[in-house]
This record gives structure tokens, sequence and C-alpha cells, in this order.
């Protein structure tokens, strides 16, 4: 089965649960399935590296599940404007993916969570799309229809889902919150279903 995989770095977990709502949105599709899948923290110590498999979580990405999938939901917590390191140690390991062409046409999708209500959410998802434009994906948003973007009074964006932790990372996802990530979630569902369906 067709599946949209949801790659994510999460730190103290409102990243992750963000990604649980997206993949909760893409499952309520028939004919496609959500893939969890992280990446490994990065050391500043260059004998120190992660074990194969992680302790807990979703296991970590592999290139196959990158050029296998449907469609793509990239996320991350918020670092002074841009994606956290570990996110942009795998996606710089993507070359061959690139070459290839073989992101070319899936539809893509952004989220991210941080700790204040101008911690550069949007930045991040911004700066989050380059590298998926540089891999000839189709970007999608969050668009007004969703009522949500007007009444949130944490996270959502049109740039894609996004979630207020608070200073100390423990705010829960809002209903507007959850409600925005699915929509995106089902979103990015229905357009690789179009899309393969599509004639070529």
């Amino acid at each position: 089965m067709s599946y949209i995989l949801i790659l994510y770095y999460s730190r103290h977990g409102a990243t992750f649960e963000l990604a649980r709502q997206i993949a909760r949105g893409v499952e309520s599709i028939a004919g496609i399935e959500a893939r969890l899948r992280t990446v490994p923290a990065v050391s500043t110590v260059c004998e120190a590296s992660e074990a194969a498999v992680p302790a807990t979580g979703a296991p970590y990405v592999t290139l196959d599940d990158l050029r296998d999938c449907a469609g793509l939901a990239l996320g991350s917590p918020t670092r002074f404007g841009n994606m956290a390191a570990p996110m942009k140690y795998f996606l710089d390991g993507t070359s061959a993916l690139w070459l290839a062409g073989a992101l070319v046409g899936k539809p893509a999708a952004v989220f991210t969570s941080t700790s204040s209500p101008h911690g550069g959410q949007e930045a991040t998802l911004l700066t989050m799309l380059v590298p998926l434009l540089h891999h000839g994906m189709l970007l999608m948003g969050i668009p007004y229809s969703e009522g949500d973007l007007l009444h949130t009074r944490g996270g959502g964006t049109p740039y894609g889902a996004s979630h207020l932790a608070g200073p100390d990372n423990k705010l829960p996802v809002s209903d507007e919150e959850r409600r925005l990530a699915q929509a995106l979630g089902k979103r990015l569902a229905h357009t690789a279903l179009t899309l393969a369906r599509a004639p070529t």
C-alpha cells in the first residue's frame, strides 16, 4: 500500500505529537497509510554515535523510506528560525535521491513546534521547504478554508502545521493545532492518491 512518510525530529515530544496527529489525518483516508520515522540526534563529539535502533519512538528513517513514499510530511522543532541539526544532517545525505530525481512530483508538507509565540515557527517552516523545492517536490500548506487558522491562539500557519509548546515545553497540542495537523495529513493523503491516479 502507498504511504505518506511522516519524518520528524522531536526533543521534548511536541513535534512527535504533531506527527501523530498528521498520521491520524493521513490514515482517515482509505487507500493510503502513514509511516512514522525519525532521525538520530547529532553529536558534537565525533566518536559518539546513536544505537542502530532507537530506545523509544519511531524507527530511524532510511533513504529507501524516503525514496518509496507517495508523499512527505517533514517536521522539526525550531532552532533559530530553522530546522534542528539532526534533520538537516539527514537531508544533507539525500544527494543520491536528488541526482536520481526520486522525489520529483511528490507532494510534501512541513510542521514544527516552538516554545514561544515568536520563536520562529513560520521562518522554520519556510526554511524547511527549501530542500524539498530542490528535490522537485510539490509543496502544500494549510488553506484558510480550515477555519482554525483564523482562531488559533497557539500554532497553525498557512505554511504548515505548528504548535506552541510554551517556555517549559509542556503545553499540550491544542484542539485547533490538532485539527490543523490532521487536516494537513488528509490534504497530503488526498493529493498523493490523486497524483497516483493521474495519467502520465
